[in-house]
């Protein structure tokens, strides 16, 4: 069992198969319901959250400033936060969002010491706003607090069920990895992570593991060390 995780969750998992809503609320209770098992079980749990549901990129204007669009995307994680924050909550579950600039009284700014004390009380603390600057994918975020942190493990929770030679969207042959170097993931430009992440998860000796969100008990499997998705080794 992992004592200290961060868990990434896409955006666009919180919005389910549902068209033009940002949240379908049996997806984010049954993240909150794994979430809870979890820490029962004693692991200390902190989580990034995409904000593809709300926004993507330039998607909707290409012509767009890149800052513009990715300050955008930061605000749209923040949202996402405080919503699963306040779903943990109901369901007894502390949470702290913590963020890399000021949001009124919304959230925390980001401190490596205040977030290991919420850990250490049972608290999830949710990374929300990146980096704070463009140009930075939550993948990146993901991995750089994952290091600050000194976690046991990163978990990508996505919606396909780990790494393959190629996309299996488009190859129908494509051949699902179960355990891969992350300096492999780099050299072979697989796009499972992004590239800043995966480099920075080679550089700290963070082990990485990547799995379908959708597969029953996903997150409380993966984390119990059970052998699910990809593995991704330093």
């Amino acid at each position: 069992m992992y004592k200290r995780i961060v868990l990434k969750i896409s955006g666009e998992a919180l919005a389910g198969e549902q068209k033009g809503d940002a949240f379908f609320q049996p997806v984010v209770d049954e993240l909150v319901r794994q979430i809870k098992a979890v820490l029962e079980k004693g692991t200390q749990v902190s989580l990034v959250i995409g904000g593809g549901n709300f926004w993507r990129g330039r998607s909707a204007d290409s012509q767009m400033d890149r800052t513009k669009a990715d300050q955008i995307g930061m605000l749209a994680t923040v949202m996402n936060a405080i919503y699963v924050a306040d779903a943990l909550r109901q369901k007894g579950v502390g949470a702290v969002v913590q963020t890399p600039f000021v949001v009124g009284t919304m959230t925390e700014l980001f401190s490596k010491e205040s977030a290991l004390v919420h850990l250490e009380k049972g608290k999830v603390v949710i990374f929300a706003g990146g980096l704070g600057h463009p140009f930075f994918s939550t993948d990146t975020i993901t991995a750089l607090r994952g290091a600050e942190l000194d976690v046991d493990g990163l978990f990508f929770a996505k919606n396909i069920d780990g790494v393959y030679d190629s996309d299996p969207a488009i190859n129908a042959n494509a051949k699902k990895i179960d355990c891969i170097k992350s300096e492999d993931i780099v050299k072979n430009n697989l796009k499972v992570i992004d590239m800043a992440a995966a480099n920075l998860c080679f550089e700290r000796k963070i082990p990485v593991v990547i799995f379908g969100l959708n597969d029953k008990d996903s997150i409380i499997r993966a984390v119990s060390g059970e052998k699910i998705g990809t593995i991704v080794t330093a």
